[in-house]
């Protein structure tokens, strides 16, 4: 059967390197470019802040939903035309956000990219590539994200810059454009012959027989059920912290400076622990790397508390809070594989996402509610430290069973 000439060379690498640029420029384009638009919006349109934020947590809570189909669909092997139609459908959603004139319009648009997010962001293609490449899936996982990593740090200033020159409705034109140009062409020839995956191979009807039995394994697991907490909880959090932490930082009289410094930390640190991940922890196990994870993010909760206004101090919360959040995009994208099994993978992951991409919507707004009884943000701080450490227990439980399961099957194999 032949494969796309994508494939052919070193065992994908190529596609995999295509991917990654593909990542890049959908991260950059769809997500992190939102919060550059908020402003111009209102001052030409007059919406309130709020309004406009609550665009991007429709788009976020559609795309929660829209990822358990997403997965099935992969699973089923059409994972070239998710992809492909997800590109498509987020240049589209870019061109009518640009002629928004009210706020029903740019919900709309929301709507529809949360279902592009849903199917081109990073659980669809870790999906394609467990399918394809079952034996170098998380090699290839940890370069995607390596690559994806540098969105922010690429396409803020671009995304600014496009606004100064051009107004935000031809910046986000130039955005669906790129977006379009780049994204759909590595899609439609990066996945081509989406058949060959080893999986596909057998009948149709077959494969879906065993992705549903593999669901209704699953949720009968109790690894997938700490695993939805774990990341539930943790993205949560992270979504929390992620949208708050300026107005928290100037509601504690931190110098801008510090702010803008502690701010452009994250970035790099997520993109350090993917590096090391890459290079030095091919051989460490996810459940080791995931206990470390899990554990340094209420610890990076718990420096920001105590810091105060102390640069050092904020700082080294932005190097571990980064660092964790690099790595656990890894984590969600291999833990599946090594504590449950590669089956049915796409809708497993699929309905891992749902509730935590769910959770990325809420958290925010549930963080200004908790903000407003108070007017400051100290209880906000606690929440989050409090429900960062269910995140670190349910993963504890996961490397429990985990560790169970793989002392049951010495035992039968002795």
């Amino acid at each position: 059967m032949p494969v796309s000439a994508l494939d052919r060379k070193a065992d994908g690498n190529t596609a995999t390197w295509a991917l990654a640029i593909a990542q890049l420029v959908a991260w950059g384009a769809i997500y992190y470019a939102f919060s550059l638009f908020v402003v111009p919006m209102e001052h030409e349109l007059g919406w309130s802040r709020a309004s406009t934020n609550a665009a991007l947590s429709l788009g976020l809570l559609v795309s929660g939903l829209a990822a358990y189909p997403v997965g099935k669909w992969i699973d089923h092997g059409h994972g070239r035309a998710v992809m492909t139609t997800g590109s498509l459908l987020g240049s589209v959603m870019l061109v009518i956000w640009s002629q928004a004139g009210s706020l029903a319009t740019l919900f709309a648009a929301w709507i529809g990219l949360g279902i592009a997010m849903a199917a081109t962001l990073y659980d669809p293609v870790f999906a394609v590539i467990t399918r394809r490449y079952p034996g170098s899936f998380r090699t290839k996982i940890t370069l995607i994200t390596l690559v994806a990593g540098f969105a922010s740090t690429a396409f803020i200033p671009l995304t600014q810059g496009l606004i100064d020159v051009l107004g935000w409705r031809h910046a986000l034109l130039a955005l669906a454009a790129i977006n379009c140009c780049v994204c759909l062409p590595i899609h439609w020839f990066a996945l081509r012959d989406n058949a060959t995956a080893p999986a596909i191979t057998l009948n149709k009807a077959k494969i879906k027989a065993e992705n549903s039995e593999s669901i209704r394994r699953a949720l009968r697991t109790p690894v997938f059920w700490a695993l939805a907490v774990c990341f539930t909880a943790y993205y949560a959090t992270f979504a929390a912290l992620t949208f708050h932490l300026v107005p928290l930082m100037v509601e504690r009289r931190v110098s801008q400076p510090v702010i803008l410094a502690t701010m452009a930390v994250i970035g790099p640190a997520q993109v350090l622990a993917r590096t090391l991940w890459f290079t030095a922890g091919r051989n460490v196990s996810p459940q080791i790397v995931g206990v470390t994870i899990t554990a340094a993010f209420p610890v990076s909760v718990v420096i920001l508390l105590i810091a105060g206004t102390s640069p050092v101090a904020l700082i080294l919360f932005a190097v571990i809070y980064g660092g964790a959040n690099g790595m656990m995009t890894i984590l969600r994208g291999t833990i599946v594989q090594d504590v449950m099994w590669t089956e049915g993978y796409g809708a497993v992951s699929g309905l891992l996402s749902t509730p935590s991409n769910i959770a990325k919507g809420i958290a925010p707004i549930s963080a200004a509610v908790i903000w407003t009884i108070g007017q400051n943000y100290a209880p906000v701080e606690w929440v989050v430290l409090l429900v960062s450490l269910v995140s670190t227990a349910a993963f504890g439980v996961v490397v429990m069973h985990a560790r169970r399961r793989d002392g049951a099957i010495a035992a039968t194999s002795d």
